[in-house]
């Protein structure tokens, strides 16, 4: 007769709980975001209304992000500064689909107008997790002494 096997939970790869963890803290603010663009979508121009709310959003999402994301210890305006990149072509990409869009359609419903945003805005988020992760909240020092180590390894292999 066999013992039943205790299996230990599984837990997730360190870079999957990351986009994990990301993706539930910018897609809170992500629909969020698109629930402001409606409200101001209606009283000033769409791209003014996305500019707008893709700088409010990127400030929170990035706060966001540098504490449960990659609970990482960089913080202040530099950390913004440098997310500041990926705010410009979050906002190019998510602008450019919704003018394609308008000139697809000259008035599309509010719910594919979403869909379309929302869609943009995921694909954008892609990206800016990769270069959050790697460069605003990579771990330099860790970084660092990879680094060195396969300098190291190379000296020593060519000698």
């Amino acid at each position: 007769m066999t013992a039943p096997s205790r299996r230990q939970p599984r837990t997730l790869h360190p870079l999957v709980a990351a986009f994990v963890r990301f993706v539930v803290c910018g897609g809170g603010v992500g629909l969020a975001s698109s629930g402001a663009l409606v409200l101001l979508s209606d009283r000033i121009p769409m791209a003014v209304a996305n500019a707008l709310v893709t700088v409010v959003s990127t400030v929170i999402a990035t706060e966001l992000h540098g504490r449960v994301s990659f609970r990482s210890e960089r913080k202040g305006w530099g950390v913004h500064l440098q997310s500041g990149v990926t705010v410009a072509v979050s906002y190019a990409f998510t602008t450019g689909a919704l003018l394609c869009l308008y000139a697809i359609r000259s008035e599309p419903s509010a719910l594919v107008e979403q869909t379309v945003y929302l869609s943009a805005s995921a694909l954008a988020g892609i990206g800016r997790f990769a270069l959050l992760r790697v460069v605003v909240f990579g771990d330099r020092k860790q970084t660092l002494s990879r680094d060195d180590s396969l300098s190291k390894a190379a000296v020593t292999m060519a000698a």
